[in-house]
């Protein structure tokens, strides 16, 4: 009988040969519960090197590179645009609030236009033209060092500036999250949102489903650290349960 630790090597071991292992085949070669298994793959997913999927476990899938904005734009865009609407639902009267770079915080953006009551903060080029041109709110750019393939403000110079900000709501975006936290591949991206999340009385992860279960080199920040995520219906639900028993309030659309 093996002791749990060699248990989970051996499991990690087969998911590294075969990609993706169901609980049921993993019962059965290593000759345990499914409640056993369960715990294993739960010491694994714990430790960062595996994601629960719907009826089995797998790698994560390391992030290299980020995506370009164009890249981005293109994918989950019916996904986007209902967490977009559902956060700017959020948004109470008179806030201070930040969007970060990306293509889903581009969709709260569209759903606030008509909001005259807000100060927006964004380090997004594309998320700060399109409030200039249709927006009614009043608008502040973090300014720093220039992201070109992400079309915003990078670096310690753009910290600063957020530093300086109290934010009421902070909309922080993401390429790579699970259950340890938000990653980037970028360090560059690390100082700003950091002084997000510092700065900010509410930090909100929004992030389509997609993203869940990819891992990037550098840690941003633990999970913990959002009072809220958002999502869509496709994120699987045991991560569900374990998002919720982290004390984060969970909103699928």
């Amino acid at each position: 009988m093996l002791i749990p630790i060699e248990r989970q090597k051996k499991i990690l071991s087969l998911i590294e040969m075969n990609g993706v292992m169901s609980i049921s085949t993993l019962v059965e070669i290593i000759g345990v519960s499914h409640m056993t298994i369960r715990r294993d793959i739960h010491k694994l997913e714990q430790s960062g090197k595996v994601i629960s999927v719907s009826g089995g476990v797998q790698l994560l899938e390391r992030l290299i590179t980020e995506p370009t904005r164009d890249d981005k734009s293109l994918l989950y865009y019916v996904e986007k645009a209902k967490i977009g609407k559902l956060a700017a639902q959020m948004i109470l009267p008179k806030s201070t609030i930040y969007l970060d770079a990306g293509s889903t915080t581009l969709e709260i953006a569209k759903e606030i236009v008509d909001r005259e009551d807000l100060l927006v903060i964004t380090n997004d080029f594309g998320i700060a033209e399109f409030l200039m041109q249709y927006g009614r709110c009043e608008l502040m750019h973090t300014g720093g060092r220039v992201c070109k393939e992400n079309r915003s403000s990078v670096g310690e110079l753009s910290a600063q500036f957020l530093r300086n900000i109290s934010i009421d709501m902070a909309f922080i975006s993401t390429s790579s999250w699970n259950l340890q936290g938000i990653t980037t591949p970028d360090e560059n991206k690390i100082p700003v949102k950091k002084a997000i999340i510092e700065s900010s009385q509410k930090n909100i992860l929004v992030s389509d489903s997609s993203k869940y279960g990819k891992v990037a080199t550098f840690l941003v920040y633990p999970l913990d650290v959002f009072d809220q995520i958002i999502c869509d219906h496709s994120l699987i639900y045991n991560v569900r349960e374990k998002i919720i028993s982290m004390n984060i309030e969970l909103h699928l659309v």
